[in-house]
């Protein structure tokens, strides 16, 4: 389907690439995998023709039509939604804006031409077109009062879904998304992954969100020193196998064939699990093909992310009563009444954002609500990761003296100590000699974790934890939530992270909250829920 052939490419002396030879074939979903900079979004771009490596080439098999999700947001304010959508298929679309000029002007001369076009339309399906695309909006959660709106009309999350219909319409023989399930919500994503788990085309996606490559990916594509290697199976099976070969490798004196056996083991408990999971029928054939050979260390990095507490909470952790908040006139919420309990991990979340985010500046003091009251229980320390964290990185500290800042003992404020406590939250050396101003956006999450970690607090509020972090970050996160002892609340765009870590759902609407002891999937599934859902939503 897609072959790359002696691919390279340099910005100045830094390599990405150095001669890459690679073959994406029918059929298959590459989830594309590698740490922050190693180069991810810029091999889709090259696929895609909107970048030139500095050798070497890439060939689409002839014939064959590539999609690519778009990024410019506006690059159609002046276009319809519905025509936004057909412009996917850009073969198809021509075809019908010349037929349709030709129509206007229509004689002898021109009706030929329009015979011609005709049949062309009909082959590719073009009667159909317009109802095809009203269907894939719909899916998409676009109503059809929205479908001959301008596209710069529209709210930017909601545009967001036009251009995903635009790049799946047509059924594109290879499709190309760049973080594709960024701003949309959770039912969104979930069609979404039954769409691509079925999609019998060939797709090479980037994204951060584990839940979703491992519900669409036959195939994970690692960038590692400069190469691209494929590895069946999806992106847990990527990970687990990995660690497994990496903790292999330090163990100097175990047999061969024990090492093997193990692996062969592993393969055998996860294919297992495949099998008695949720997943398109169409995703398991991946596990027929995990093998092995394939398997091998990584050289990620994963943050050593630790969360203790200085000390045991009781049983009252937060009492909230009829806690109401708005903006400008919009209800947040209101009416929301809270008892946390010792050892609850709860995931709130809301269709809009700023309630979420409303309720922990509550909570923590900084700002006001319209009507109710919060009470901490008295043996409760709180620890706080707000969404925005700018306010922090206004100084020129360096990283150690921004941490410092934090430290609870004499002992902590040692250097050698708090530059250890940086190099396992990976700024090792010179690293952790930068100053605050400087940071990336994953980097400055990871500081303000480390902050936390420090406050060693027996309940954690985290808005939007994983917006910035890398991969390997979001995963050690994770595991650290779900080993945490103390009592959390988070929000997250993250399925996987709402999964393993919550068991209790908080859903603030403009009516009230839904509150259930239970599963972030068996919420989403759960009919009853979904009915007051609609209805809590309903002004």
């Amino acid at each position: 389907m897609l072959t790359v052939n002696n691919l390279s490419v340099q910005f100045g002396k830094r390599i990405l690439f150095d001669e890459v030879n690679t073959t994406f074939t029918h059929g298959n979903i590459y989830g594309v995998i590698g740490a922050n900079g190693a180069g991810k979004s810029t091999f889709l771009k090259i696929i895609a023709g909107e970048m030139d490596p500095t050798a070497g080439h890439i060939h689409l098999e002839p014939g064959k039509r590539m999609s690519v999700l778009n990024q410019n947001h506006n690059m159609f304010d002046e276009s319809t939604v519905l025509e936004t959508v057909m412009m996917g298929n850009k073969t198809l679309y021509a075809i019908k804006k010349e037929m349709d000029a030709l129509y206007l002007d229509y004689n002898d001369s021109n009706a030929d031409r329009i015979g011609e076009l005709q049949v062309q339309f009909e082959e590719m399906n073009g009667w159909n077109a317009d109802s095809d695309a009203a269907s894939m909006l719909s899916n998409l959660g676009i109503n059809e009062e929205h479908h001959y709106t301008l596209m710069g009309d529209l709210e930017g999350k909601i545009k967001v879904r036009v251009l995903l219909a635009q790049a799946l319409f047509g059924n594109p023989d290879l499709l190309i998304m760049d973080e594709p399930t960024n701003d949309l919500d959770f039912e969104t994503i979930a069609w979404l992954e039954n769409f691509l788990a079925n999609y019998e085309n060939t797709v090479i996606v980037v994204s951060h969100d584990r839940h979703f490559l491992d519900s669409v990916c036959t195939h994970i594509s690692d960038i590692d020193f400069s190469k691209i290697n494929h590895y069946s199976g999806n992106y847990t099976f990527w990970y687990e196998s990995s660690q497994l070969a990496a903790k292999q490798r330090a163990q100097q004196n175990k047999k061969a064939e024990e090492k093997k056996q193990e692996l062969e083991e592993f393969i055998r408990r996860f294919s297992a699990n495949v099998a008695k999971s949720k997943q398109a029928t169409s995703r398991k054939k991946m596990i027929s093909k995990l093998n092995i050979s394939e398997i091998k260390p990584s050289s990620r990095r994963y943050p050593a992310i630790i969360f203790d507490q200085e000390r045991e909470a009781g049983d009252q952790i937060l009492n909230v009563q009829n806690l109401c908040a708005s903006i400008e006139g919009d209800v947040l919420f209101k009416g929301v009444d809270l008892n946390m309990a010792k050892g609850d991990k709860i995931v709130l979340f809301s269709k809009d954002s700023r309630a979420t985010t409303a309720f922990y500046e509550i909570l923590n003091g900084n700002k006001k609500a319209d009507d109710g009251t919060y009470d901490w229980g008295v043996t409760t320390n709180q620890a706080y990761l707000p969404v925005e964290n700018h306010s922090f990185f206004e100084s020129d500290y360096t990283l150690v003296d921004w941490l410092r800042q934090w430290v609870k003992t004499e002992e902590e404020r040692d250097e050698v100590n708090i530059r250890s406590f940086l190099g396992k939250m990976i700024f090792s050396g010179e690293e952790a000699l930068k100053t605050c101003r400087v940071l990336s956006g994953g980097e400055k999450v990871r500081c303000m974790l480390s902050r936390m970690m420090m406050e060693r607090a027996n309940v954690l509020m985290l808005d939007e934890p994983t917006n910035h972090l890398d991969l390997e970050s979001i995963t050690a996160f994770n595991n650290s939530l779900k080993n945490y002892k103390g009592s959390v609340i988070f929000t997250t765009h993250d399925h996987e992270f709402s999964q393993t870590v919550a068991n209790r759902v908080i859903e603030l609407t403009p009516n009230g909250a839904i509150d259930r002891y239970m599963t972030f999937d068996d919420y989403l599934d759960d009919e009853k829920v979904q009915e007051l859902r609609v209805k809590m939503y309903t002004v």
